[in-house]
């Protein structure tokens, strides 16, 4: 198969694990009794910025038919990327016309340039005005940069032209984690209408990185209110990822609440979600199931996602749960199909006894039937694929600490820099030492110490949205290798087992990455044909709020995917899934549960620590104020007391994995 036919055509994307919910039964009805706003959920991202294009696409055409103006209200965010990609691939390939089209913005920081990177005003012409026929009159984004005393009447003058325009026929919303549409924070009244609003510290801590720092980001935002958006003749609102998944099941399944600007969308006449696998997987009939249709209890992971969750509620471990406890929480049915508590306590307890291994490369010379690795070959070459060079050691190091020490051919793989995450002060921090050591010897090379002054001079002037320059990021991508070594070496890793593959797609200077490439997936693939792995570790997480950790899975994906078909070295390979520093597995998903002793956990914390750049003033930090190590650490006992309160021995700390089935 042509590879680069093949990135065109069906880019395989993680599904995420454990859901059983049928979402095309015709007794939808009961499926849906918890949830308030009509909700459809696709497998993929790209499945939904395909069904929302294609209805936007739908309205322009109905519009046009009648000669008539399509009034469409307008988000940014990284939800929308897919469907503006789309609607654009739509008119230059479809020839789908926008001279129809009038569009109002939701929402532009204050203050802010329309010419700034960070600007709305900016994005909406990058992504979508810039390449397709509407006229630039029918364009409409609240304006950053009038006079604040000016703000409330240019407001209202935006409202105006909204009305002028015969209203918004159809409004497309994303959704951030405090539950804010638009930009109305927590606290937005349901009346509220178009006006200048202080944003949420956990919204501004969201925007950071892009901002090179919190406190760059602006306070404040122009936001149509949510009375306004109300007022739109149909509202779609399109959620992707795990991140978004608790405040989606707010939104769409309990009572309007001014904490929740979202949910006051249920209200609308005309209005539906659209998620993604990840974003659903809170929604009752995603997380439990059984709770509103009968289910096929011969699938035994349901079993034990089922059973798991009673322990939950009963507040028990798994051998102590009765047959009451099952009728009592809505299990019944399970009970009736097994007709005893204890067979189906038995078999998920020996279920999750058989995930715990001290042996994540397999035990040799045992019998494996009943471990999640095989015992042999007893040394096996792996490869670990990390995202970042940090989160080898963030998600797995004890782990990967044991496969080392174990004997087995372990080779580490970063698969992008991670120079955006390096602050500005960081890097001057370094080059000045640098400068000042080569004087000190009165020996250093010319040419470096022209490039640092040509670094240092970049970064003295640097506007606050002004791209890093080539130089720049080279130096940061350098402190994050000699970070990443330095942890690797501390673990016993020769520096020939360290690769760093710099894939492409993320050396575009700025949060937003460029998509995958051909060539992204060919560095992967070459990796993996000189090694030749028995083992490859990737990380398989969905709640990377940032996107890279799934891009970064897409490639690996792909490249197996083409090498499936001809490699003979790819029929003993087994994929294992690791989560990143945003969130666990959850009991009921792990397939390999890896111990981690006290001394280990030391260690762990050690490798850890040794990435300095991501502890002071680390860009990536999100809404969690916990440091990385403090993180994995908390995270990872988390996990060994769950086992513990499901039964299992006692330990310190543990590691989880999926196995990826194709």
């Amino acid at each position: 198969m042509d590879l680069s036919k093949k990135l065109q055509s069906d880019n395989p994307v993680f599904y995420g694990f454990g859901e059983y919910a049928p979402t095309n039964l015709t007794h939808r009805d009961m499926l849906t009794k918890y949830e308030k706003i009509p909700s459809y959920i696709y497998p993929e991202g790209k499945d939904v910025s395909q069904a929302v294009a294609d209805e936007i696409a739908d309205s322009i055409k109905k519009k046009q038919k009648k000669g008539e103006k399509c009034v469409l209200g307008l988000p940014t965010g990284s939800t929308q990327l897919g469907i503006y990609a789309e609607l654009v691939r739509k008119h230059k390939e479809e020839g789908l016309s926008f001279n129809n089209v009038v569009t109002f913005n939701i929402d532009e920081y204050y203050p802010m340039s329309p010419h700034s990177i960070h600007s709305y005003n900016n994005y909406m012409h990058r992504h979508l005005y810039d390449h397709v026929d509407i006229p630039e009159e029918n364009i409409h984004i609240p304006d950053g940069t009038i006079m604040f005393d000016s703000v409330h009447d240019y407001c209202r003058e935006y409202e105006r032209l909204i009305k002028e325009a015969g209203g918004i026929d159809l409004m497309l919303l994303g959704i951030g984690r405090t539950g804010h549409i638009g930009f109305n924070e927590p606290g937005s009244g349901r009346n509220t209408r178009t006006r200048i609003i202080t944003l949420d510290p956990v919204t501004r801590q969201e925007e950071a990185t892009e901002f090179q720092g919190f406190i760059n980001v602006p306070r404040r935002a122009i936001t149509m209110g949510v009375d306004t958006i109300l007022e739109s003749r149909k509202i779609i609102l399109v959620a992707l990822g795990e991140s978004k998944a608790r405040v989606i099941q707010k939104t769409v399944e309990e009572d309007p609440d001014s904490e929740v600007p979202a949910s006051f969308i249920q209200e609308h006449h005309n209005v539906k979600v659209v998620l993604d696998s990840g974003a659903s997987s809170q929604l009752v009939r995603v997380r439990t199931p059984w709770l509103v249709d009968n289910m096929d209890w011969n699938d035994d992971r349901l079993v034990r996602k089922a059973v798991v969750w009673l322990c939950k509620q009963a507040k028990k471990p798994l051998l102590k749960l009765t047959g009451k406890d099952y009728n009592d929480y809505g299990l019944s049915d399970l009970l009736a199909t097994v007709g005893s508590a204890y067979r189906i306590n038995i078999k998920v307890f020996n279920d999750l006894q058989h995930t715990i291994t001290g042996w994540p490369g397999g035990k040799p010379e045992v019998d494996d039937s009943n471990r999640p690795e095989r015992a042999e070959p007893a040394k096996k070459r792996i490869v670990i694929f990390s995202p970042h060079p940090d989160d080898d050691v963030i998600s797995m190091g004890g782990t990967l600490l044991r496969l080392v020490e174990q004997g087995h051919d372990v080779h580490v793989a970063y698969q992008v820099s991670g120079n955006f995450a390096v602050a500005d002060e960081y890097i001057s921090r370094y080059l000045d030492f640098h400068h000042e050591y080569a004087d000190f010897y009165d020996s250093g090379n010319k040419k470096a110490k022209e490039q640092n002054e040509k670094v240092l001079s970049f970064l003295k002037n640097k506007k606050d949205d002004e791209v890093d320059i080539p130089d720049v990021r080279k130096a940061k991508g350098l402190i994050r290798r000699m970070e990443a070594r330095s942890a690797l070496r501390y673990f016993g890793i020769p520096d020939s087992h360290i690769h760093f593959l710099d894939l492409p797609f993320y050396e575009s200077g700025r949060r937003q990455k460029n998509p995958i490439g051909e060539e992204d997936v060919k560095i992967v693939m070459n990796l993996l044909d000189e090694v030749k792995p028995h083992q490859i570790f990737a990380a398989g997480d969905l709640s990377d709020p940032h996107g890279t950790h799934r891009v970064c899975l897409d490639t690996i994906f792909i490249a197996l995917e083409h090498m499936r078909e001809e490699k003979e070295w790819m029929k003993d390979c087994w994929l294992w899934l690791y989560r990143g520093a945003w969130a666990e597995w959850e009991a009921d998903e792990i397939e390999m549960a890896v111990p981690i002793s006290p001394i280990e956990l030391a260690r762990k914390r050690d490798a850890i620590l040794r990435h300095q750049s991501q502890k002071e003033g680390a860009m990536f930090m999100g809404e969690d104020e916990r440091e990385f190590w403090q993180r994995a650490e908390q995270r990872n006992r988390a996990t060994a007391r769950l086992y513990d309160e499901l039964g299992m021995a006692e330990y310190e700390a543990m590691e989880a994995f999926v196995k990826y089935y194709p």
